[in-house]
This record gives C-alpha cells, sequence and structure tokens, in this order.
C-alpha cells in the first residue's frame, strides 16, 4: 500500500514537474517572441525615419527636380499667345514667394546664328540644343531666399540667390513635367553676372553649379561678380563658411576739436539771446501800454458824451405807482375852434 501511495506521489509530481517544464517553456517562448518583434518593428521605425529623412524638402536632389517642374508648370503659364524673344514674367504659387520666373520662346535656329541677353544670363552666339526640337522655352529661376533651401551647401554661405536656366520644348504650351533640353556650346561660354553679391572681407569666392538632380560642382570666378558655364541648370557665388571674417566693430567718430576763444564766442551768444528776450519783454510792455491808453481815452469821450445828454432840457416826471415816469408839458397854444364850424 506504501509503494502503491508512494508510486503514485511520484506520477503525481513527474506529472507536476512536467507541467511546470511546459508552462516555463511557454513562457520562454512568448519572451522570444516578443523580443523578435520588437526587433522588427524597430529595424521597421528605422526604414521609415531614413525614407522620410531622404524624402524631406532641401535634403536629397528630387525636392530640386519637384520644384524644376513645378515652375516649369507656372513659367508655361504665362506662355499666353507668346511672341517669339519676349521674355514673359510667371506668377509663382503663395508659399513659394519670393522666386522669381521668367520664360522666353526662341527658334533652335536663333540660339545658333545670335547672342542674346537674359537677365543676369549671357548666352552667345553656336549653341546647340539636344535633343533638337524646333523651338523651345529658356526658363528663368531666381530662388531668392530659397536657395539654402533647395539647395543646401553644408560648411559654404551664399553670397548671392540661386540663379537658374533651363530649356525645354515649346511644341506644347500646356504641356507640364517635361524633360529638361542639354545644349552644346560651340563658340563661346555663357556668363553669369551676378547683381548684389554680398561683400565679404576676406575669403576665396567660388562659382558653383547644380545640375537637373541638385549636385554641385565648384568652379572659379571669372571677376568677382561673374561665373562662366558651358551647360544649363542652377548656378551662385558661395564662400566656406570657415573663411568668413567677422566684421569690424565700428570706430567712434572723433568729438569736436575745442577752438581758441570759443568760451567768449558762447558768452557773446549768451548775451545776445538774453537781450533779444529783454528787448521783447519791454517791445510787449509799451504795446500793451499804449492799448489801455487808447481804451481810456475812448472811455473818457464816452463820458462827456453822456453828461452832455443829462445837461439838456429834462423832461417833468410824475410817480406812477412806484416807477418815476417822464410827463410833457403843457402845449404853448391852444387849439381855437373855427366860429363857422361851431353850431
Amino acid at each position: 500500500m506504501e509503494s502503491e501511495r508512494y508510486g503514485k506521489g511520484l506520477r503525481g509530481k513527474k506529472k507536476f514537474r512536467a507541467v511546470e517544464v511546459d508552462e516555463n517553456y511557454g513562457g520562454c517562448k512568448r519572451i522570444e517572441a516578443l523580443f523578435k518583434s520588437k526587433t522588427i518593428f524597430a529595424l521597421w521605425w528605422s526604414a521609415i525615419l531614413l525614407q522620410c529623412k531622404a524624402q524631406s524638402p532641401g535634403a536629397s536632389s528630387s525636392s530640386a527636380s519637384s520644384l524644376n517642374a513645378l515652375l516649369q508648370d507656372y513659367a508655361y503659364r504665362a506662355l499666353v499667345r507668346p511672341h517669339t524673344g519676349i521674355i514673359y514674367l510667371g506668377n509663382v504659387p503663395s508659399n513659394l514667394t519670393g522666386i522669381e520666373i521668367a520664360a522666353v520662346r526662341l527658334r533652335s535656329g536663333s540660339l545658333r546664328r545670335r547672342r542674346m541677353r537674359y537677365n543676369e544670363f549671357e548666352i552667345p552666339a553656336g549653341l546647340i540644343v539636344q535633343p533638337y526640337v524646333r523651338r523651345l522655352v529658356l526658363v528663368y529661376h531666381n530662388l531668392g531666399n530659397w536657395s539654402s533651401f533647395y539647395y543646401p551647401l553644408p560648411g559654404y554661405t551664399y553670397l548671392t540667390p540661386v540663379l537658374g536656366l533651363l530649356a525645354y520644348d515649346a511644341t506644347n504650351l500646356s504641356a507640364t513635367n517635361l524633360p529638361e533640353l542639354s545644349i552644346v556650346v560651340s563658340e563661346s561660354f555663357i556668363s553669369i553676372n551676378f547683381t548684389n553679391v554680398t561683400h565679404v572681407l576676406r575669403g576665396d569666392a567660388r562659382c558653383v553649379w547644380f545640375d537637373v538632380n541638385g549636385s554641385p560642382d565648384f568652379q572659379n570666378l571669372v571677376s568677382s561678380n561673374t561665373c562662366s558655364t558651358y551647360r544649363l541648370g542652377h548656378f551662385s557665388i558661395v564662400i566656406n563658411s570657415s573663411e568668413i571674417a567677422p566684421s569690424p566693430m565700428p570706430s567712434s567718430p572723433p568729438g569736436p576739436v575745442p577752438t581758441p576763444g570759443g568760451s567768449k564766442s558762447s558768452n557773446a551768444k549768451a548775451w545776445k539771446i538774453a537781450g533779444g528776450v529783454v528787448g521783447g519783454l519791454v517791445v510787449l510792455a509799451a504795446l500793451m501800454l499804449l492799448v489801455y491808453c487808447i481804451r481810456q481815452r475812448k472811455n473818457k469821450k464816452v463820458g462827456q458824451l453822456e453828461q452832455h445828454a443829462d445837461a439838456g432840457v429834462s423832461l417833468q416826471t410824475a410817480r406812477v405807482g412806484n416807477t418815476l415816469i417822464p410827463v410833457a408839458s403843457g402845449t404853448r397854444t391852444l387849439p381855437v375852434l373855427e366860429n363857422e364850424l361851431v353850431a
């Protein structure tokens, strides 16, 4: 009997231990699954952050390409029954205020035979458009205060806004998302004469060219505000931020130098001012005295006239109630009735 109880007890313990091991094993599996799910979630979230960072404006070439497409659309909207060779100014969306755009329609043959000036760009003759189109549109960009946003250059400072010149096919002026045309320079380079270049005391300024994908390429300046190029794209003048010297503190202007006899001249001015004030007061008092005398004389004349009036023939008065009133005396001649009128 004891052996049976002991056996049942062992079997019960074995069962209990088996269940206990199963439960521990299941818990480990749940923990392992949870760890794997967290790892997968972390990797997924990291991938999303990298993708968002890559697609953020101003952080990749896609933003510059999308801006070019948008500005091409709005520049073409200004070409309503356009004339060849006439520059038309376009309007940008309200959320891009500060950017200037323009468009001009040209013949490909004209670019080979003639030179032209297009805002800051001096385009020489001998340009060949590839691929060939009969007519093309040159779209001008001035990104203004949006330059560093769409074309960031870490470690560099913009001395001018980013200017752009891109070519598109002019066959359909209502088309959007057109591909950019390229050019081949056969005679001389295109010159970009920048205006309003920020002056720096020292440092080596350089030209920078951005292709349609936003990749930069640095070149030397032709002059203090001129760059040259043999291709289309976006251009600006930049300087290494570490080379910019701090502006000097403005020196205070020297004070006035004292001259001999300065105290004497200041005393003379004080006496002149005091004399003028006293003289003015004397004149004012004389005028007031003159006005007073004139008024007294006038009042005296009025009193004399009243006295003469009172000295004339006075009328008799009689009391009526509590009031004295003038009464006329009797007439000198009494009326006499005519005899013939008496009955």
